[in-house]
């Protein structure tokens, strides 16, 4: 008998070792994004970051956390809380669904997801998942899936187990913490409130040409209120409910010629309820609602308004024909809204979709085909699908292939905004092929992946209509290597990625993709000695152009963080971390400064009761 293994095998890291505790309460049944259903395998690849990463690892965004992922490029435009892209294989930064809890997030208008200011201490963990899976979700999800989930409650029977913890570091940063998670008979619960503040440094460098377009040698802050609530409850062995909301908003400030400053307020919630109607047949129905609000200033005088709304309802069938093959059903329905002091043309739209997945296994061997069919309100049907195939040596190796296709649907802005829109554009379109081989050996993982995408009708501006076109395509190929295991009590991670994105299109044929780099390393080294733990991360980013024309680029550079933690008593530890060591003198988009040597230290409480 095959068995289906959760996520993939090359996890950031292992969960900690009470999550597995014999005497530990179930909680919310397990959602394994990459397959939209409890059993997964090795077929996909993907990451795993988890809570016990974010404290040990003493990470302070969630772009600390993705930067030099295999695959994901990371750009930010002047450090924290200051407008973050995430690319994953290549591709746009928009061409990337983000969920959080399983609910589509991010910004009906610009299409992307507000990384700067998802609260980092609200999460529990973060997968990402690569390559086209339109076919289980429908529209962005050309380069993969990242999928946030915030925190739930501890693995413990215990009915409240509470954490504090405070911490003070360079350039004005400080942030606070307190929650309190347990489980009472079948119900769990867990509550979380956080806030930071930064008094940030000079964002831009002041460039006119380029960058922010604008001179303001200030130092440009930022503040970020953010809370997380989760409650569950297990009514039956056949039925368990479930309800999440996630809150984040403060105030940023920025360098800009048209606006300087902002306010935001994001709200994330939904609920999920699991149907156990038959012994082979599990039902899953789950509906939220994800805002993204934001108020522009220049110089406090108010100047753009937008707030969008994204509704959404899926109803989830899985049905276990036999151990090894599973077989799923859905329906999913998503609306947009926006409400603009701008003038767009459409301020809604909404989609259907039925789609159907078939997991199987026979010999060695293990396969996934999956198919969608959408229906857009203004775009109409689109179909996608994907197949992947793998074969199980004897010797823990796995080798695989895989072909699916995506696409992504115009955002407002691009078809309504007033003066640049353009009603006529088409989604983008993408497929995708992939070969892989894996292994796991003692305590090491590995794998190693090759993929080729090639993406049309990509969205670009057009100086001829001074608007954007379905003009553009591209080609976009890639290697990702990732290493992890132990040796001599060191924890060890290595991830290594190369890819060569370019231009199809006639004006700009051959040449790269703006802001990716070419070749990212990561290398994370890590030992517990007793009650003391320290560790160490090098990040390494090649050379990057900032524009299509690759007439402006930004230098590589190098990055050297170290990391060491205390444990006083069972419940109280002191963390210190130095990050940039080195001080590089960086940038990831052209004429945006990021931080030079930063120090933090962090108290943290947490007794297990």
């Amino acid at each position: 008998m095959h068995k289906f293994l959760i996520a993939s095998p090359f996890l950031f890291s292992t969960l900690p070792a009470s999550v597995h505790a014999d005497n530990t309460l179930a909680l919310s049944p397990l959602t394994v994004t990459a397959t939209r259903s409890q059993q997964d395998s090795r077929l996909v690849s993907s990451t795993l970051i988890t809570r016990y990463d974010i404290e040990r690892k003493q990470l302070n965004s969630i772009e600390q956390a993705l930067r030099g992922i295999a695959g994901v490029n990371i750009v930010n435009s002047g450090g924290l809380g200051k407008n973050t892209s995430v690319f994953l294989r290549g591709t746009e930064s928009d061409q990337v669904l983000v969920l959080i809890d399983g609910v589509r997030a991010g910004s009906a208008t610009s299409g992307g997801a507000a990384w700067q200011h998802l609260p980092i201490s609200e999460i529990e963990s973060i997968e990402v998942i690569r390559g086209p899976k339109s076919s289980l979700y429908g529209a962005d999800a050309i380069g993969g899936i990242i999928h946030i989930h915030t925190r739930n409650a501890i693995a413990s029977t215990s009915a409240a187990n509470p954490t504090l913890s405070a911490g003070v570091g360079t350039y004005g940063h400080y942030k606070v913490a307190a929650g309190v998670s347990g489980a009472v008979d079948q119900a769990w619960y867990n509550t979380h409130l956080s806030y930071q503040q930064s008094e940030g440094f000079n964002s831009c460098a002041g460039a006119l040409a380029y960058g922010c377009f604008t001179n303001e040698p200030d130092r440009d802050g930022y503040q970020n209120y953010a809370g997380s609530l989760r409650l569950g409850y297990h009514f039956t062995d056949w039925l368990s409910v479930e309800g999440h909301a996630l809150y984040s908003g403060g105030h940023t400030e920025f360098d800009g010629s048209f606006v300087n400053a902002g306010d935001f307020a994001q709200l994330i919630f939904g609920g999920k309820a699991t149907i156990q109607a038959m012994d082979f047949w599990r039902i899953d129905l789950s509906g939220g609602e994800s805002r993204d609000d934001s108020t522009n200033y220049l110089n406090e005088t108010k100047q753009t308004v937008f707030d969008t709304q994204r509704v959404s309802f899926s109803a989830l069938n899985n049905f276990n024909l036999t151990a090894e093959h599973l077989l799923s059903l859905g329906y999913d329905f998503q609306d947009d809204s926006i409400d603009s002091n701008e003038s767009f043309a459409e301020t809604s739209r909404n989609n259907h979709a039925v789609f159907i997945q078939y997991q199987g296994a026979f010999a060695k061997n293990q396969f996934i085909l999956a198919y969608r069919s959408d229906f857009n309100q203004q775009f109409g049907q689109n179909s996608t699908w994907n197949a992947s195939w793998g074969y199980a040596f004897d010797n823990d190796i796995m080798v695989s292939a895989s072909y699916g296709t995506a696409f992504k649907a115009p955002t407002f802005n691009e078809l309504y905004f007033p003066g640049f829109g353009n009603s006529e554009l088409n989604p983008e379109k993408s497929e995708s092929y992939e070969v892989g081989i894996s292994g796991e050996h003692n305590s090491w993982n590995w794998s190693l992946n090759g993929y080729l995408t090639y993406i049309s009708d990509m969205i670009a501006y057009d100086s001829s209509l001074f608007a954007p076109n379905n003009l553009s395509a591209a080609r976009i190929m890639g290697l990702e290597l990732m290493i992890g295991g132990q040796v001599y009590g060191f924890d060890l991670q290595a991830n290594y990625s190369a890819m060569d994105p370019k231009s199809m299109d006639a004006a700009t044929f051959g040449n790269i993709l703006p802001r990716r780099a070419q070749q990212v390393f990561r290398f994370d080294i890590d030992r517990q000695l007793g009650a003391a733990g320290i560790g160490s991360t090098i990040n390494v980013e090649g050379r990057r152009f900032d524009d299509l024309q690759n007439m402006r680029y930004v230098d590589g550079f190098v990055t050297w963080d170290l990391r060491a933690e205390y444990q006083f008593f069972e419940s109280v530890t002191l963390q210190g971390s130095v990050n940039n060591i080195l001080n590089a003198q960086y940038q990831t988009a052209a004429g945006y400064n990021s931080p030079g040597v930063t120090v933090f230290f962090n108290l943290r409480y947490a007794p297990t009761i």
